[in-house]
């Protein structure tokens, strides 16, 4: 929102008569009685996404820098985007403690010479909103536990707005795509082949079918068929929300295209967009090249249609899929909506619920995605098949979901290993996979990996062990990263303080600096080069006859 907005929006707000459930005025953020505390903003949120449902408002307000009783602006000195807790920025500490997560925005502006905070928080959908594992709502003036209305409770839980259900009167069957409608006829019966109901699926007519296929309720068409099925210029029955697909190439060369409805024939024009050369790994152990192609269809589509069924049509925005020299990138609009993308990764978790149910069930009847959470899972397997790095969503957040395909390798040792060692678990995979895109791991995966013999180094920096480089022939990169015995550098040390005298601490550093191992950042090779000298020092092999300024190691 630019600022002529916030202004205009202050003022609507500022004309509300008394309490409301989804707006509160607070002077400043400190532990003084007009104020609120960092963790209160938390218990806000909670309570002001709670209450707009309950009031049927689409978002409620937290406005600091105004008096609550006479509305007076005075300011907050409150800066949320420079405000720490601890080490971590406020905005994203506050995100940790919000469940489930909600596309809530922080605004800053001046007005009438004075700095406000504007926090705009969406109304819960479909289940309370938490901060700390606790329900809040405002009641009168007072905050308080939900959980102590439990007929407020009900009511968020039956609040779930499911935009793809939706029913749209003005408009018929003729706004469909006969080609979409062939072609998702064709699909269902592939879906349904041991359905008692299989033979009798020809002879349906049109409105039958799309009932049966959850695209249409009581023949009236919904935002799902037009979304699916629907003829270009329908597209405007669903306005403002967006039925569209943007292929962006973002290499040496750029183009781009948008592809919009019917959405159930595009995904594969937008597949076809996409430059899907061969590729060769060339593995030690054998005589040949294994080529397999950059991109693997199964995997792409899977991609895309799961931007589709999980898309937030209520933010008006469309699926990108940029293609880069060596990954695909899909990004569509709303946070990951059941779990994270992680728990997925081994096909153990089920979805619990879908941003779009309605969408989602006739894309299962038509073959587009399973509702089992396999998708992730089939990708991962897919990726790992052809020694590929692994799908990732490291550059989610909570307001969109995006997810990397690799169409190129980032470390020879990690897809080497893949070929050589199929047997190798997937969670072995998945964490080697991290170690290779300079992905954090925690220390009991780094400690997994070690007794593999997988990994060295030390945190963060860990590389590849010798027993991988040895068998992917990756020796020299092994031996820039492995440190030489410690009696080596010690007797670097003394040998060259003997032919030269003395040695100030920059030519030790000089000596040393490039003979420590590669995974050392700076820091580092100062601390191991100061422990080094300490240690001779102690051992009175060299003494220091220098001042604070300027050191002059020398012979003990």
């Amino acid at each position: 929102m630019q600022e002529k907005d916030l202004q205009i929006l202050l003022e609507e707000l500022l004309q509300q008569n008394g309490e409301q459930t989804w707006l509160e005025f607070k002077s400043n953020v400190a532990p003084q009685r007009a104020s609120i505390t960092p963790e209160g903003i938390g218990e806000y949120i909670s309570a002001l996404a709670n209450g707009a449902t309950i009031s049927n408002q689409d978002f409620g307000y937290l406005i600091l820098g105004i008096e609550d009783q006479t509305k007076n602006i005075i300011g907050t000195n409150f800066k949320p985007s420079t405000h720490k807790i601890g080490n971590q920025d406020f905005e994203l500490w506050l995100r940790l403690f919000v469940s489930p997560k909600i596309n809530f925005e922080i605004f800053e502006f001046d007005y009438q010479l004075n700095h406000l905070v504007i926090f705009r928080i969406p109304a819960a959908k479909g289940e309370p909103v938490s901060f700390q594992k606790k329900y809040f709502i405002r009641i009168n003036s007072q905050k308080t536990d939900l959980l102590n209305y439990p007929a407020y409770v009900r009511q968020i839980y039956n609040s779930l707005d499911d935009w793809s259900a939706k029913t749209i009167d003005s408009a018929t069957i003729a706004d469909l795509d006969e080609t979409a409608l062939t072609v998702a006829r064709a699909k269902f019966k592939e879906k349904n082949t041991q359905e008692i109901f299989y033979s009798e699926i020809d002879n349906w007519d049109t409105s039958v079918f799309l009932d049966k296929a959850k695209i249409t309720i009581h023949g009236k068409i919904t935002n799902t068929a037009i979304l699916l099925l629907g003829k270009p210029e329908a597209v405007h029955l669903i306005s403002p929300s967006i039925a569209e697909i943007t292929w962006k190439l973002d290499t040496e060369e750029k183009a781009y295209e948008h592809f919009g409805t019917p959405l159930l024939l595009n995904t594969t024009k937008v597949l076809q967009k996409i430059r899907n050369y061969q590729y060769k790994f060339f593995p030690n152990n054998e005589l040949l090249s294994i080529t397999v192609n950059k991109y693997e269809t199964r995997v792409v589509l899977e991609a895309m249609h799961n931007a589709i069924a999980h898309q937030d049509y209520a933010l008006n925005a469309r699926i990108i899929v940029t293609e880069k020299t060596d990954k695909l990138i899909f990004s569509n609009i709303g946070g990951f909506y059941s779990g994270t993308p992680e728990e997925y990764f081994y096909g153990e978790k089920t979805p619990e619920r879908y941003r779009n149910p309605w969408l989602v069930k006739a894309m299962v009847n038509l073959g587009m995605i399973d509702t089992m959470g396999y998708g992730i899972y089939t990708m991962l397997l897919e990726q790992r098949k052809r020694f590929f790095p692994l799908p990732d969503y490291h550059l989610s957040d909570s307001n969109r979901v995006v997810l990397e395909i690799y169409g190129h390798e980032i470390d020879t040792n990690y897809s080497k290993l893949l070929m050589e060692h199929k047997d190798l678990k997937l969670e072995s995979v998945i964490l080697l996979d991290r170690v290779q895109k300079k992905l954090s791991i925690s220390k009991e995966a780094a400690d997994i990996l070690r007794k593999q013999k997988l990994i060295e180094g030390r945190t963060p920096n860990y590389f590849v062990s010798a027993s991988i480089a040895q068998a992917t022939g990756q020796k020299a990169s092994y031996s820039k990263n492995k440190a030489f015995e410690k009696t080596y550098y010690l007797d670097l040390i003394i040998k060259s303080i003997t032919e030269h005298g003395f040695l100030e601490r920059s030519d030790v550093d000089e000596l040393l600096w490039n003979k420590l191992p590669d995974w050392m950042d700076d820091k580092q090779r100062k601390s191991k080069i100061t422990n080094l000298l300490t240690e001779l020092r102690k051992g009175n092999k060299v003494k220091n006859e220098g001042n604070d300024t300027k050191s002059k190691w020398v012979l003990a």
